[in-house]
């Protein structure tokens, strides 16, 4: 099955795509790959989730809440490139603000993985968990997702290989890197 018939059987609801927190767009699309930045746990423009994890938090609320920014993830990959272009997973990275002497970093992810897992179709992915002290908006987790494309079900997006497809706001922007402005180092 594809991803869009597994979000709607798991009875998932993908919210509108959360807004950026700063200065980045949600996605970025290079070449068969979908970049999509730290997501958080958020519902209706506000955090669902606030605190470290083994001090404010349980581990069960950690783990909503990286189920919660799962959710997130697709929602912003379901609007930059539709959510059956998404052939997997290639990697999960999940930062977890815990306490300082918090050890379970593995159980918060695993609550990632294990949707991820259902929506892929047990379809495997490399995973980098993090320990930190504080996240953005006080929340107890952020993730970022590498998503691999289907070649054969794409239409032809790019003009050349140095190419990015961007999605900004609510439209999408292609970018050629040639015409990308200069830098100078001072």
């Amino acid at each position: 099955m594809n991803a869009e018939t597994n979000v709607r059987l798991l009875q998932l609801t993908l919210p509108e795509r959360p807004r950026p927190l700063g200065d980045y767009v949600p996605a970025v699309e290079v070449g068969n790959l979908l970049f999509v930045s730290g997501m958080l746990p958020v519902k209706d423009g506000a955090a669902a989730f606030a605190g470290r994890v083994g001090q404010e938090l349980t581990i069960e609320s950690g783990r909503r809440a990286a189920q919660l920014a799962v959710v997130n993830a697709l929602a912003v990959a379901r609007d930059a490139v539709g959510l059956n272009q998404l052939a997997g997973v290639v990697r999960l990275g999940i930062h977890v603000a815990c306490a300082f002497d918090f050890k379970e970093h593995a159980a918060i992810a695993d609550a990632a993985s294990e949707l991820l897992n259902r929506v892929f179709d047990g379809s495997p992915h490399s995973r980098l968990a993090f320990g930190a002290s504080s996240l953005p908006g006080g929340m107890p987790v952020e993730l970022e997702l590498i998503f691999l494309l289907h070649p054969n079900e794409r239409g032809a997006i790019h003009k050349d290989e140095g190419s990015l497809r961007l999605l900004h706001s609510h439209k999408s922007v292609e970018r050629d890197d040639a015409q990308a402005p200069e830098t100078t180092a001072s």
